[in-house]
């Protein structure tokens, strides 16, 4: 053998941390865990020690509670805990969740619990439909409906795992009705409101109120969800097609997870013409919008001028108000906005603009 060829290096390395190790290649963390004998290793899908700590310590309560609802499953008691650490674990597994989709469902659990008093530590066979039933009856008046029926479905998804593991027949979650979400009144603001509006931000002549002014701007004028407008960046916007490319977060994609194109409108390239000429040695890389949200600046603004509280998403809203009312067909509104259902969204929420466009327009005609 040649001792002058190096040996091969490791792939992977361990940190000063137990039970954390980093594999060399990808330098992704991975949590190293030995449960009951039971050696177990998971990804932690970040190569930032502070984050993989963080993760690693919800991966160790998990795989720990696994292992004892195992022995609760012989026995046929497991507790509702028990078949949520599970559910929680193959949360973490599913690959086709968005971290947000996981998030959400995490702030649902967490609502849960704490609507439900001794619901962790209550055996899933004793859970009756009355139970949930009293639940869902008495959290209807504090939450939202929407917030309602996302918790009952996180409910009926744990009570599922106790079906499977075999402790139970039948889930009495699914006694408890969907109530009904009620449209929001959209009360959005006509054009010289929202001239007014943003002239009343940049008057505050602080440090970002100007930004702030702009953001709202941007908002309107492409339709963007906040997290996606925070990511554009100059690179982004094509001065020559006149189109804005929406990657959203790098990290979590747009809401659905595609890469779309809005065009430019006027407002737009006016909008952003100016600011690049304002800013001409930023790098492609750089963020058109300084700021990520004017959430306090649009409620002073908005009071001022005597107007109901408006929203980032409000302004999602106005940019595809007014392209229905200039015209545009809703199947071309939906795709700039991101939806994904041929325009059945958009056609739910603006479908009365298009009527009342309609009939402005059959008033032009004369025989």
């Amino acid at each position: 053998m040649n001792d002058s060829i190096a040996a091969p290096k490791a792939r992977w390395l361990k940190t000063p941390f137990s039970n954390l190790i980093r594999y060399v290649p990808s330098g992704v963390y991975f949590a190293r865990i030995r449960v009951r004998g039971k050696l177990i290793r998971r990804s932690l899908k970040t190569n930032t020690i502070s984050v993989a700590k963080l993760r690693l310590a919800d991966i160790e309560k998990i795989e720990r509670q696994r292992i004892e609802v195992q022995g609760a499953v012989t026995s046929g008691n497991m507790r509702f805990g028990e078949a949520l650490a599970i559910f929680q674990g193959r949360l973490l597994d599913n690959g086709s969740l968005k971290p947000r989709s996981k998030e959400f469902r995490k702030e649902r659990i967490v609502a849960l619990l704490n609507s439900w008093p001794g619901l962790e530590q209550t055996e899933v066979r004793k859970i009756t439909k009355q139970d949930c039933l009293a639940w869902a009856a008495a959290y209807g008046t504090k939450a939202s409906p929407q917030c309602v029926n996302t918790c009952v479905a996180t409910l009926r998804m744990v009570i599922d795992v106790a079906i499977e593991a075999g402790t139970r027949y039948d889930n009495p979650a699914h006694f408890i009705k969907k109530l009904r979400v009620r449209q929001k009144d959209l009360q959005l603001p006509n054009r010289e409101q929202f001239l007014q509006i943003v002239e009343s931000i940049e008057r505050v002549n602080r440090r970002f109120s100007r930004d702030c002014a702009n953001l709202v701007r941007f908002l309107t004028y492409g339709g963007f969800r906040k997290s996606e407008a925070a990511n554009i960046t100059w690179a982004d916007c094509d001065f020559e097609k006149k189109e804005i490319v929406v990657r959203g977060d790098p990290k979590t994609g747009t809401k659905n997870w595609t890469i779309r194109r809005v065009p430019m409108v006027a407002d737009m390239v006016e909008l952003l013409g100016g600011l690049r000429a304002e800013r001409p040695d930023e790098p492609n890389s750089q963020p058109v919008m300084p700021v990520r949200t004017c959430k306090q600046a649009l409620r002073r603004a908005t009071q001022s001028i005597g107007v109901g509280n408006i929203t980032h998403h409000d302004l999602r809203h106005l940019f595809a108000t007014r392209c229905i009312e200039s015209g545009v067909d809703i199947p071309t509104v939906s795709r700039w906005l991101g939806h994904k259902d041929g325009g059945a969204l958009a056609m739910k929420t603006y479908g009365h603009l298009r009527n009342e466009h309609s009939q402005a327009m059959a008033q032009k005609v004369r025989f």
